[in-house]
């Protein structure tokens, strides 16, 4: 059977998982607490749209493994507090061994801060919430190769966010983001974790 047409497969305690989330125990925890349960907040939003930005080009877990040294290196993502960072931090940051030293992802990351910080509270939740495609219309993915990597949504919603001053983020990363925070549950259908209340 090929990578893509893989199906959810049994992780040591028996339960079926999606294969991806078997491949590291970090994943694992990952994909079986976090990855498509639903994230509100200005503030969680923006730290998940800020990582799904460093992870483009790089593995998930490399992000995963860091996320700590990330939430340290920039104040928790608090919206506010990013926004006010100085050259300072921003030299501060591309030092930090605890984080991605990419430039642009830096730059992109207290850019979108200071855009964000003149939004209303709950204005960035209602946005991303607001591409959320209807449940009833995306049948349960199969396989790994039912699972989109881009949707009219992401496309949608990348275009609208760049739109709105937001920068490093494509309909890819976006639709990672929709993914990570729930906005489409993209478990596979006889994954333990699909659906519901997990």
């Amino acid at each position: 059977m090929s990578a893509p047409e893989r199906r959810a497969e049994p992780a040591a305690d028996g339960g079926p998982r999606c294969p991806w989330g078997l491949a590291t125990e970090d994943y694992l925890v990952y994909h079986d607490t976090e990855w498509g349960r639903p994230v509100h907040g200005d503030d969680a939003l923006f730290e998940r749209l800020c990582l799904e930005a460093f992870q483009s080009g790089l593995s998930w877990l490399t992000i995963l493994r860091r996320r700590e040294g990330f939430r340290t290196a920039f104040a928790g993502f608090a919206i506010p507090v990013v926004a006010k960072f100085t050259e300072a931090d921003r030299e501060r940051l591309l030092g930090d061994a605890g984080i991605i030293r990419n430039r642009a992802k830096i730059d992109a990351t207290l850019a979108n801060a200071k855009v964000l910080a003149d939004w209303p509270a709950g204005e960035l939740e209602a946005l991303i919430w607001s591409y959320a495609p209807d449940p009833a219309t995306r049948p349960a993915p199969r396989t790994l190769s039912d699972v989109p990597a881009v949707t009219p949504e992401s496309t949608a919603l990348a275009k609208e966010l760049k739109r709105r001053g937001i920068r490093f983020v494509g309909p890819t990363t976006a639709y990672a983001l929709m993914q990570a925070c729930g906005l489409v549950d993209d478990h596979l259908v006889d994954c333990v974790a699909r659906g519901g209340e997990r």
